[in-house]
């Protein structure tokens, strides 16, 4: 993996919990940092990733959905059975 430097401004009490738990666990400031934002972004994706689950766990259509619904399975239907209809006839010679 390849590393790019970057230069950002922390408040100081953040920088120093940041370097006080760097020290603690042994681990570089910048490692830290990688860290907190990899699992940071994880989540961020994981929360987006529940929200459209959510969106698209509705279970019951509501009136309006049942209508569509109900529209395309009779068109469906219809264009089945002409489907049938065609390959049942013998074709004109």
């Amino acid at each position: 993996m390849t590393a790019i430097k970057t230069t950002f401004s922390l408040p100081e009490a953040l920088f120093n919990a940041t370097e006080n738990l760097a020290r603690s666990m042994n681990l570089s400031r910048s490692r830290l940092i990688a860290l907190a934002l990899e699992e940071f972004i994880q989540r961020e994706n994981q929360r987006l990733l529940d929200s459209i689950n959510a969106a698209y766990a509705d279970d019951e259509p509501d009136p309006e959905e049942e209508t569509r619904l109900d529209a395309m399975r009779r068109i469906q239907r219809e264009l089945l059975e002409g489907e049938w209809d065609n390959q049942l006839m013998p074709s004109p010679c």
